[in-house]
């Protein structure tokens, strides 16, 4: 927003202040910078901007977050209904448009109730409040004296107007003021309790429920043909160069597409011209087999984390662990896809990106347009979370479009697309030091990581991260890698413990070559990091002769941390000192995922084949504090969901290569967990309806997969430090 011009301002002489009215030459002075406001309003200061009141006296809410299977709009709805007094029904919900939305960036990093929430809960009161003004000027009633009820204000006579009858006077192009105060916690109606999901009718009964379903009038079918590895170049199209039913083959550099009538037909010309085309050169990628060797050797920026400077214990007894996580895919069940259209020198794309702002910046760089003359809008993808392959298609799509002016192009990745080039979830490095005092408790902690950057996305002041940018004949270059700082974090995210020592330092060995892609995978370097640290955590534990859950309470002071890992151990129903079999045995973990979060505490029960190798996990209890719950249901969900998500990296999930390229292109060569496979999940929660919301989706990965690491030990006295957990390792671990 632009910054007021200024017509007066103060000028303090001696003991006094006078104050002169007149107008300033607009250089005479520095612009006034407006007041902070909170959460997404900072970026989005005007009401109309979140808010409308239509003339049937519903509202329309706006929201640059997007729904990506969580149930966030859901959350975000009942949030706008509690404070302007309305059914939810009576909410509709716009999402993700460069067109009608407020920028909110990217939809990541379990912000979206932190942000969006607290931005449309401030502008919801204060547009309830400017209703109730409205609504005293008309009945002459004192607002005290006036109740809110569904969209209707009634007077204590029993006059009554409708948010209907003052959608036509009520001013809502002002900037916000943040000063109106939201309902208390004892006052709410809707917030705190579950809700249906507004996306789930429109998955199951049919209709155009993802991006995959749109279909536009005389839209053709795109599909891109890609190179046998990172950085090859096209040399020539071969035989295959003009395919039969093709409407236009697109080559520019390196980048080649194809478009057709029908989507088969883009298919089989997709493969011709796969069959062809010669390609030159490329990059050649470092040995699998010596993978944690070759990060911790790469060239690195070293940045202490976290430094506590205590003298050193004496006579402590020291112990050290290395563990490993490989390079994990994003793996949505869905291909990622895309719609665009030129028009009259105007782009609009539909695409399940999480952020349509960052995404239409570097589609402007790319296709070197004005970004006003594109317009971007989401269109939920099935299968779609963190960065995968969403805002690749869409510039795939682009370029085909504007082959073809006035004719909407879709594009669908095959199987192989979506597996060998979207950016993966790095691998990473973790050694953990510590050193335990004669009283048995931490004295001395020291903690590295070795990692890449884990902030890839578009949007960046430089360069672009949209895959096909990269080959053109006129190349854009790649971003630099960006380092997230503390205490959010990238690839060093949950390095920090949530338990107090008296000496402590963490390392980041940041590297910025990236062999491999990679980018933002759900839950960032917190699943790795929580992985180590909490499996360390029980590895010293059994040094002391300490229960695994007294020794862990032993080292936290924070009282929500204490009652998470209660509420999940009393759940389970866990004894300390209980013997593990040969075959089953029961583990603990706890996170506070950003150490901002939510609280999540987790009991994994396995079950170990020693002949096949094989670990089950039947079932995982855990217990979650996100603060202020909105919607219990939608909370539960994505607890749930976390902890089957991490038995599957956990178990199964590692992205092959060798030195010519990628070879996870399907799933038998990217095994993901089957559904025989999928463990119990019951969830504890813990509302605190007077503590502000905390993001909860990527909360319980990080615990799940050390609880299961640790049942694996409890149950075997065996300890595995490399991830995923194969059947050959568990062979190795058990002799």
């Amino acid at each position: 927003m632009a910054v007021p011009t200024l017509s007066r301002r103060e000028v303090t002489a001696g003991l006094g202040a006078i104050v002169l009215a007149f107008s300033l030459h607009p250089r005479s002075a520095a612009p006034q910078q407006p007041a902070p406001l909170p959460g997404s309003l900072q970026r989005n200061r005007m009401l109309d901007a979140w808010l409308r009141i239509n003339a049937d006296g519903s509202a329309t809410v706006f929201t640059g977050k997007v729904e990506l299977g969580q149930g966030a709009l859901t959350a975000l709805a009942q949030i706008a209904a509690e404070e302007l007094d309305l059914p939810v029904s009576r909410v509709a919900m716009i999402s993700g448009d460069t067109a009608r939305t407020p920028d909110e960036g990217h939809t990541s990093g379990s912000f979206t109730i932190e942000h969006s929430g607290t931005a449309l809960r401030l502008a919801g009161a204060e547009v309830r409040g400017i209703l109730l003004e409205l609504a005293r000027q008309r009945l002459g009633v004192p607002v005290d004296a006036l109740v809110a009820s569904e969209g209707i204000i009634s007077a204590p006579d029993g006059r009554k107007v409708g948010y209907g009858a003052l959608a036509a006077v009520v001013d809502l192009h002002r900037e916000a003021s943040a000063k109106v105060a939201p309902k208390p916690a004892r006052k709410h109606g809707i917030v705190g309790k579950s809700a249906p999901r507004l996306d789930i009718p429109r998955k199951v009964t049919g209709g155009v429920a993802y991006v995959q379903d749109l279909r536009l009038p005389g839209m053709l079918h795109g599909r891109v043909v890609r190179p046998p590895r990172y950085g090859a170049r096209l040399d020539d199209l071969g035989k295959n160069a003009s395919p039969e039913n093709v409407v236009a083959v697109v080559r520019d550099g390196s980048f080649l597409g194809v478009i057709a009538e029908r989507e088969e037909q883009a298919i089989k010309a997709r493969s011709l011209l796969a069959g062809s085309a010669i390609w030159s050169g490329g990059s050649e990628l470092p040995d699998q087999g010596r993978l944690a060797a070759h990060l911790m050797a790469m060239p690195a920026k070293d940045m202490v984390v976290s430094e506590k400077p205590a003298s050193a214990p004496a006579g402590a007894r020291t112990l050290e662990a290395t563990y490993t996580k490989p390079y994990i895919m994003h793996a949505a069940i869905g291909p990622s896809c895309a719609v665009a259209q030129f028009n009259d020198g105007k782009l609009t794309v539909w695409s399940h990106t999480q952020g349509v702002f960052p995404l239409r910046k570097d589609l402007a760089k790319v296709l070197k347009m004005d970004e006003a003359a594109i317009r971007c809008i989401h269109a939920e993808g099935s299968g779609c979370y963190g960065h995968n392959g969403a805002d690749d298609v869409a510039l795939d799509a682009a370029l085909l479009a504007r082959a073809v002016p006035g004719r909407a192009v879709r594009v669908q990745w095959m199987r192989d697309d979506e597996h060998a080039w979207e950016p993966f979830g790095p691998a990473m490095v973790m050694r953990a030091r510590a050193a335990l005092g004669a009283d048995g408790r931490i004295a001395d902690w020291g903690y590295e990581l070795w990692s890449n950057s884990h902030a890839m996305r578009p949007g960046e002041p430089q360069g672009t991260n949209l895959l096909a940018g990269w080959y053109l004949a006129q190349p854009y270059p790649m971003s630099p890698p960006r380092v997230i700082p503390q205490p959010s974090g990238g690839g060093d995210r949950n390095a920090v413990p949530p338990y107090e020592f008296p000496r402590q330092k963490i390392v980041q060995h940041f590297i910025p070559d990236m062999p491999i892609r990679v980018s933002s995978l759900r839950t960032l370097g917190a699943y790795a990091n929580v992985f180590a640290v909490e499996s360390f955590m029980d590895e010293l534990a059994l040094a002391s002769g300490a229960g695994p859950v007294a020794f862990r309470l032993s080292h936290l002071s924070d009282p929500r941390a204490k009652a998470v890992i209660a509420a999940a151990a009393g759940k389970a129903r866990w004894r300390e000192g209980e013997q593990g079999s040969l075959a089953r045995g029961r583990g603990i973990a706890f996170a506070r995922y950003k150490s901002l979060a939510t609280y999540v505490a987790v009991v994994a029960e396995v079950e170990v084949d020693r002949s096949s190798g094989a670990i089950k996990v039947p079932r995982v209890t855990a217990a979650a504090d996100a603060g202020q719950i909105i919607n219990p249901d939608g909370l539960r969900n994505q607890i749930e969901g976390g902890v089957i998500q991490s038995t599957s990296w956990t178990l199964h999930e590692a992205v092959q290569f060798d030195g010519n390229g990628i070879r996870s292109r399907d799933w038998r060569s990217y095994p993901i967990l089957t559904m025989p496979e999928v463990p119990k999940v019951e969830v504890e929660l813990i509302d605190r309806p007077e503590e502000k919301p905390l993001g909860a989706g990527e909360a319980s990965q990080g615990p799940a997969v050390a609880a299961i690491a640790n049942a694996f030990a409890h149950a075997t006295g065996r300890r595995l430090r490399d991830l995923p957990m194969t059947r050959d390792r568990v062979k190795a671990a058990l002799g």
